[in-house]
Order: structure tokens, then C-alpha cells, then sequence
């Protein structure tokens, strides 16, 4: 344990860096006390932080401040080289930007970015004279505030009203309004505590949206009638496990509005139809531990994509609208292990599922009426594809996205019988790109227990590979989330300075099948954080980059899988840049109140109830096993609204670190006092924050 201490500095230079104080604190489960030094860094009335960063405890700020001033003054000696990167990213954004209207009845609607303005204005323009209306211009919302999203902005079907949801402080609560198209009025109608999804019915009148609990939880679906007062409207479905989350959607069709009841291995749908919206929701089948489905409907027959009766990499089964159960259920798309069904798309007459096979994915359409499918083929060894949902049913016309490491982002339109793909946009680099200056490639790395890791990597194609270029690598490895092959213009600037960028493609994502996932996952979520490790010797024994030169980057549950693999192998990385960091995961997943914790207990694991999963936990978890050893420089970030990684993981961990690694490698906090999981909101303001860690990464490796 450090030494007690009680001095919390205001002030800090680069020589002297903040020192938080030690005060008494412990925790106990299964009999095992954890001293923990620095507990009073969590905020007690965190839920009203959220709400409101002005009620932070002023020795909590005091602390977070100094460590703000210590990073700016640690990073002095770098800030025109994050001018000139900020400059260098921005110049790559086409600040008029649009995207491509997808049409809808009489309408097609978008959004845009107006040259200076940070946030999306939201438009339609008719399909008859291409007349444009705005429909919510976000810059001037956000006029005023320190920080300013929208999470929805949905139309309703007859095109008269808009109703959208914002966060105004980060801490993703939303209020939702609406706002009347015809006269451009804003309706009385405003709903706080929201979690931000909207559904409309088909009469226009009619929203569905859900609310948080006062542990942040979207646990509530309510039914608001246009014009009513929000106070009289009519609960729809409360979700009486904390553990499972609520969702919101319409299907494709919009026959029904879709809601679901999830945690990360269990899931649960009801429908309502759009039709008909005051009906009771109609269960489709009774959660089953480790059961997943998702539900789409197609004429008189559901189509559900699942991983029932052990299909470990999911299958696409129908069953009848009127009998959905799951003695229904008929195999449509049989399971075939190793081909992992992503999601699906359902039109009239035509089914898209986007699927992975060998770390790649591809975009299967069937005819609906004969069962005939086919590929839509790619030619780039790696990339990264998206589904693009529109608002059209009764349609040939399927949209998707494509781009690769060194290929900018593209729109198709893809007609489904001719085969035929027309090209909307492609994504434009005002200050120029030319795919053909880079060189990306996917090498395999020996884990270790003899597994084959992914790596996806790029590089200019005057960046010496003789193991002098600095090399940052990137991971995440949780939630199934795999790290696609995609296009990043801010990466640029790190490769066009020398710089290597590399992914790790982990256990815990799904990059290579959902057995992918599940050997990264509680009792072997240490496969995680190996396999980065295995990545980085790779690449040092490949002669791509020599130990030291390595950058580890991750972000959340990214910032776990950095966090823990510096812990074991501090020599390996040159630095580390640690974004909203999932770093203290013992006491979280043992604080029930927290947001996430009950539904993240699959993921991880209940070291409450089970002295296995305590023990599993604690002997990877980075705040638990800092030890006093020589760590690299060390960049980490926090927001102070943040719901998902609340602000004190960070500065719990940065506080132990500085208390007791040795030698005298930087270490850096900086917590973004007006903003949470995402960091800054605005556009620009977000570049600011890349630019920081990347002149960090420059600094580190001897390139800034």
C-alpha cells in the first residue's frame, strides 16, 4: 500500500507532479480485504454529477484539475506539433460533408456539415424539386452549451413531425422533443431521464421511447400521445432484472415496433404492432440463459437470427407471426460453424445477412421467393463492410458501405436481381489521398498456446521495415466487438510521420467466429491480454519494429486489455495511450449500483456471488496488480460524466501508478471535465483529443 498522505496540490508543474492523498479504505468479499487507498476518489453522489459536474466534491476536483494541469505541462513542449496535427486532420475532413439522402415516401432525408460547424444539421429535400429543409439544425443547439449530441432523430411516418433526443452534458441522459415540420414549432412535449431510443407508430401521433433508472439503466418502455402531458403516459414494459438492458427499434417493415431485453449473452423480444400502438407486446419467446435472438418480420412469418439449440456461430430461423415460440422455430439459414452471422436485413421480397468467415466479411442476398442466394464480391484481401439500413421495404436496393486500411469509405447502391452496384459517394480527402503511398497487409501471430493471432496492419511505403519504425498497436478484445479493416483518416498522421499502425484482432472479439469471443471472456479472459502481447513479439520478431518502439493503444474495455498487458510486460511498449480505461474491474463489477455492473457479469463474471470470478478478476485486474516496476510513458484519459467507465477508474489507477512504479517515465492523466464515454462531442473538438495522444506517441517514440 502507498504511504498515507493527505496532500491533494492545486497546482502542478512538469517536475512535480500531483500526489493524491491515501486515506483509509477497504473493501471485503469472501473473506478477502483489498485496501483500497484510493476509493474516495469515487464520488458519493456520482448519480448527481452526472446530472450536474458542478456538484463535484471540490477535493475530487481539486485532484482531477492538478492532473489536468500536469498533462498540459508534461505536453507543453509538444503543443504546436498538436497544432499542426489538429490542422493536418481537420484539412482531411470535407467540412460541407453529407450524407447520402435516403429517400422515404415523397422525402429523402440526410444529414450534413456546414464549413466551420461542428455538429450535423439534419435535412430532407423532396424528391420532387429537391427543395432542402432543415430539420434540426445542431450547431445552433449546441450554441451555449459545453457539450451537445443527438442520439435519435426520427421522423414520423407521415413526414409531419420530428422528434430527437440530445445529451447536454455527456452523461448520455437524454430529453427527447418534438418538433413540428408544417409550422417549425417545438411541441410542449419534452421528455427527460430518457436513454435515448424513439420508435413511432404509424399513426404519427404515437412515440415509444425508454427511460433510465436511478442507476442509469434504460429499464422502461412508455408510450407518449402527441400533446399529452409525459407525466400521464402509459408504461408499456418495465424490465424487472437490472441485469438486462432495454432496447427500442421498428422492424424493417414497419409492422411492428421491436423491443428487446438484453445482457451480453441472453437476450429477449416482444413486439407491439405499428398499427395498432395501445395492444399489449407480445413476448416471441421466453429468455433462455446463453440464447440470443434478433427479429425481423417478412410477410406472415417472423425471421429471427439466433444461436439457439447451439449454433455457437447463429443460424437464421422463421417461425409464424401469429405462433412465434420456440417449438416454431424452422432453420432457414442452417448454422455452419465458423461462418458467424453478423445481423440481418430484411426487404419485401429479398434477406441480406452480413456474415465473417476467416476474418472476413461479405454481404449474402437471398430471393425470398426461390431460396437463391449469392455473394457481393470484393477484391481487397482486407476490408471492412457495413449494411446500411434505409427506410424503404418494397425495394430491390440494397446500400452498403466499404472501405480498407488505405481505401477511403464508399457507398453502393446494390440492386439485388441485376447484381448491378452504382456508386453514390466516395469518401473525400480535401487535402488528398493516394491509396497507392500505402501498404497494408494481415500477418499471424503464434498466441500463447499455439492459436493464430489476426493482425491487420498499414504503413507508408517508405517507412523502413527494418525494426526502426515505431509501431502503435491497437486493441480491444471484449464484448465480441471485432476491430474491422476500415479506412481512419486521422491515423495519417502518425503514418505519414514513420509510424506503423497495426490492430490486433484479440480474443474476446469475434473477429475470427463467436468461440472467438468466448475464449476471451471470464475464466479466460486472459487470452486477451496474451494475445496482444503475442502481437507485439510478432511484430518485433517479423522485424517490423523492436521492443520499446511499440505504442499500445486501447480505449475502455480496450484500455483493460493495455492496461493489463503493460502490467505484464512493461519492456515490450515504448508507451501506452489509455483512453477511458475499464482499469479497476473488481471493485466495479462488485458495486451493483454502478450502471453496468449487473449486466456485465457475463462478460466478466459475478465476483460477488462467486469466489472463482473474484479470484479471476483480481489476478488481472490493472489497478489491482500495479506493482512497484519501471512502466513506459503512459498517457490515460477520463470524462468526468462518463456512465460507462465512471472518471475515478482512471484516476484511481493513474493516483496507485504514480505512487508506485518506479523510474521517472511520464505519466499523464487528462479528464475531460464537461464530457463522458465519447469525449468531446463537436466534430472538431474531438481532433483536439486525437491530437493530444498522437504528439504523445510522437513524443514517446522520438518523432515529435
Amino acid at each position: 500500500m502507498p504511504p498515507e498522505t493527505t496532500e491533494i496540490p492545486r497546482t502542478s508543474t512538469a517536475s512535480a507532479p500531483p500526489v493524491a492523498a491515501c486515506r483509509p479504505g477497504s473493501l471485503t468479499f469472501h473473506g478477502i480485504t483489498r485496501d483500497d487507498p484510493y476509493a474516495w476518489l469515487r464520488a458519493d453522489n456520482w448519480r448527481e454529477v452526472m446530472s450536474d459536474p458542478g456538484l463535484l466534491d471540490g477535493d475530487i476536483r481539486a485532484y482531477l484539475e492538478a492532473e489536468n494541469a500536469f498533462t498540459k505541462a508534461g505536453m507543453a513542449a509538444t503543443e504546436g506539433l498538436q497544432e499542426a496535427l489538429f490542422a493536418e486532420m481537420k484539412g482531411r475532413l470535407k467540412e460541407d460533408d453529407s450524407s447520402v439522402p435516403s429517400p422515404d415516401g415523397t422525402f429523402a432525408y440526410y444529414h450534413r456539415y456546414e464549413i466551420g460547424g461542428q455538429h450535423p444539421v439534419f435535412c430532407r429535400k423532396s424528391l420532387e424539386d429537391e427543395a432542402e429543409e432543415i430539420l434540426l439544425d445542431g450547431n445552433r443547439e449546441a450554441q451555449g452549451e459545453a457539450f451537445f449530441r443527438v442520439i435519435a432523430c426520427e421522423h414520423s411516418p407521415d413526414h409531419r413531425y420530428l422528434a430527437y433526443a440530445a445529451d447536454r452534458n455527456g452523461s448520455e441522459q437524454y430529453v427527447i422533443n418534438v418538433k413540428d415540420l408544417d409550422s417549425g414549432a417545438q411541441l410542449a412535449d419534452s421528455i427527460g431521464g430518457a436513454q435515448g431510443s424513439i420508435a413511432w407508430a404509424n399513426d404519427g401521433k404515437t412515440l415509444f421511447y425508454v427511460t433510465l433508472d436511478a442507476e442509469h439503466r434504460p429499464s422502461k418502455v412508455f408510450r407518449h400521445r402527441l400533446g399529452s402531458d409525459p407525466k400521464e403516459d402509459v408504461l408499456v414494459y418495465a424490465e424487472p432484472d437490472p441485469g438486462f438492458f432495454i432496447g427500442l427499434g421498428v422492424s424493417e417493415s414497419r409492422r411492428f415496433i421491436i423491443i428487446s431485453a438484453h445482457d451480453h449473452t441472453t437476450s429477449e423480444v416482444r413486439v407491439i404492432p405499428a398499427d395498432r400502438p395501445e395492444e399489449e407486446a407480445r413476448l416471441i419467446a421466453p429468455r433462455d440463459s446463453g440464447v440470443e435472438y434478433e427479429v425481423s418480420d417478412q410477410g406472415e412469418r417472423f425471421l429471427i437470427l439466433t444461436n439457439a439449440d447451439g449454433a455457437i456461430d447463429f443460424k437464421i430461423v422463421e417461425a409464424p407471426i401469429d405462433k412465434p415460440g420456440r417449438a416454431a422455430w424452422r432453420d432457414l439459414v442452417p448454422h455452419r460453424p465458423g461462418r458467424l452471422i453478423l445481423s440481418l436485413l430484411v426487404f419485401k421480397n429479398h434477406m441480406v445477412r452480413l456474415e465473417r468467415e476467416e476474418g472476413l466479411p461479405r454481404a449474402v442476398v437471398t430471393a425470398l421467393a426461390d431460396g437463391s442466394e449469392h455473394a457481393v464480391a470484393f477484391d481487397e484481401e482486407a476490408y471492412a463492410l457495413g449494411l446500411v439500413p434505409g427506410y424503404l421495404y418494397d425495394t430491390t436496393t440494397l446500400r452498403f458501405s466499404y472501405s480498407s486500411l488505405t481505401t477511403p469509405t464508399r457507398i453502393y447502391d446494390y440492386d439485388m436481381e441485376t447484381r448491378e452496384r452504382e456508386l453514390l459517394k466516395e469518401q473525400e480527402i480535401p487535402s488528398g489521398h493516394n491509396p497507392q503511398d500505402y501498404e497494408s497487409r494481415r500477418l499471424l501471430a503464434s498466441g500463447h498456446d499455439g492459436v493464430d493471432i489476426p493482425i491487420s496492419l498499414v504503413h507508408h511505403k517508405s517507412t523502413p521495415l527494418d525494426g526502426s519504425a515505431p509501431l502503435l498497436l491497437y486493441g480491444y478484445g471484449a464484448y465480441g466487438h471485432a476491430i474491422p479493416a476500415g479506412f481512419s483518416t486521422n491515423r495519417f498522421s502518425l503514418i505519414d510521420r514513420g509510424f506503423i499502425y497495426a490492430i490486433a484482432h484479440v480474443r474476446g472479439g469475434t473477429d475470427k467466429g463467436y468461440s472467438w469471443y468466448l475464449d476471451g471472456k471470464l475464466e479466460k479472459k486472459r487470452n486477451s491480454f496474451l494475445d496482444f502481447i503475442a502481437a507485439g513479439e510478432a511484430l518485433v520478431q517479423q522485424g517490423l519494429t523492436r521492443k520499446g518502439r511499440i505504442v499500445a493503444h486501447g480505449g475502455s474495455a480496450g484500455g483493460l486489455l493495455v492496461g493489463a498487458a503493460v502490467n505484464l510486460r512493461p519492456d515490450l511498449f515504448g508507451g501506452v495511450i489509455a483512453e477511458v480505461p475499464f482499469v479497476d474491474v473488481l471493485t466495479t463489477m462488485c458495486d451493483k449500483e454502478l450502471p453496468l455492473t449487473p449486466p456485465e457479469w457475463p462478460e466478466w463474471g459475478n465476483p460477488i456471488e462467486d469466489r472463482q470470478a473474484y479470484e479471476t478478476i483480481a489476478a488481472y485486474s490493472p489497478y489491482d496488480n500495479v506493482e512497484a516496476k519501471a512502466y513506459p510513458p503512459m498517457l490515460v484519459t477520463a470524462g468526468l460524466t462518463d456512465p460507462r467507465v465512471t472518471y475515478w477508474e482512471p484516476a484511481k489507477w493513474v493516483a496507485k501508478l504514480r505512487a508506485v512504479k518506479t523510474g521517472d517515465a511520464p505519466l499523464f492523466l487528462k479528464t475531460n471535465m464537461s464530457a463522458g464515454h465519447g469525449g468531446a462531442a463537436g466534430r472538431f473538438d474531438k481532433l483536439i483529443e486525437v491530437a493530444l495522444a498522437y504528439s504523445f506517441a510522437l513524443m514517446v517514440t522520438g518523432k515529435a
